[in-house]
């Protein structure tokens, strides 16, 4: 059963509506009511999975994700590996939002242009919302509202071409390790919070994102970072549709079981090689997303353009995995050269 409804998340200043698309597929059904529609499923329902795509407008494979996912699920499609996904084999409810924030996905953009929300421009700092706050406020608390009833959440984002694709979680929360493991990307991101945060993630008010503030309220969830921003790749596309799929596995809603994971733990990626002086940036030798460094390996060179002078030679701060490089060959001071995930045993 597949059920799909228009739902309001806000108003524009000109009255126009900030308007969405949920997806409901299982179990559950949309029920119309003064305040848009909400979720219904029976009592003795299965687990609900609460999938959303495109919180920043620029990442756009999670909505490709979440289309395919439709096709496979609606249209009787079958995994590359023979897991049945048709509609009927599913145990439990998918609730599904294609576009979670379509004022930055208009705007091709990571945060909302400061005239419309010059508080909470970017989206995922402020769950799980005021349904009288700001546009942002309001649209996360029309969200969370499906949200809330979930049993496990999944947050489709991208990073660059340039980052490692990986899947960041709760560290210390089982419940959500297990998702990280069945999504299945090689690379894991324990990203700590609350009393037991760095200082630059209160600072920057990470408590604020969907993935802390769902995990904080016993609702385990995962922030899958696919690789391309801004384009719609194949490969990006095929890791989470499968990763999607392991979630309804590992929960129950899917009949199968996710495949067993094998890979990598990093801490949460604070390991940021910066500019020290603004210039031409060129990368090691060789360098690439998915090598290992030790402390102290060199990782290219930052340079005065019209003196020629050597400015920086940046070195790896501690041994890791290069999970992100700069590309874009001019950088300003301060600006991120080489991020540096360090492998911890969680």
């Amino acid at each position: 059963m597949h059920d799909s409804s228009a739902l309001v998340l806000a108003r524009l200043p000109s009255g126009v509506p900030i308007r969405t698309t949920v997806h409901v597929y299982g179990e559950g059904t949309l029920v119309d009511g003064e305040d848009g529609p909400t979720l219904v499923v029976p009592d003795d329902a299965g687990p609900i999975v609460y999938a959303q795509a495109a919180q920043h407008g620029r990442e756009v494979n999670g909505t490709a994700v979440l289309r395919r996912l439709h096709d496979r699920l609606v249209d009787d499609h079958v995994t590359d590996d023979g897991h049945e996904t048709d509609d009927g084999a599913l145990t439990g409810t998918l609730v599904s939002v294609p576009v979670a924030d379509p004022l930055t996905f208009d705007h091709v953009s990571y945060t909302t242009p400061e005239v419309l929300d010059s508080v909470s421009p970017n989206m995922n700092r402020c769950w799980p919302g005021d349904e009288d706050g700001t546009l942002h406020e309001r649209m996360a608390a029309r969200l969370w509202r499906f949200v809330r009833d979930a049993d496990a959440v999944v947050d489709l984002h991208t990073g660059s071409a340039e980052m490692l694709t990986h899947t960041v979680y709760l560290r210390g929360d089982a419940d959500c390790r297990r998702l990280a493991e069945a999504f299945g990307t090689d690379l894991l991101v324990a990203e700590a919070a609350g009393d037991d945060a760095d200082t630059e993630w209160s600072e920057r008010n990470f408590d604020g994102k969907l993935r802390v503030a769902a995990s904080r309220r016993g609702i385990p969830t995962i922030t899958p970072e696919l690789a391309h921003s801004r384009q719609l790749v194949e490969s990006a596309v095929e890791t989470g549709v499968k990763g999607v799929i392991g979630v309804l596995e590992s929960v129950g809603a899917l009949d199968g079981e996710p495949e067993p994971w094998d890979g990598t733990v990093a801490r949460n990626h604070l390991g940021r090689v910066t500019a020290v002086d603004s210039g031409l940036f060129r990368p090691a030798a060789g360098l690439a997303i998915g090598d290992s460094v030790a402390a102290g390996d060199a990782l290219g060179e930052v340079y005065d353009p019209t003196t020629f002078e050597t400015l920086q030679r940046p070195v790896a701060d501690r041994d890791g995995i290069v999970y992100s490089v700069a590309r874009d060959a001019t950088v300003t001071a301060g600006a991120t050269l080489v991020g540096v995930a360090e492998r911890i045993d969680d």
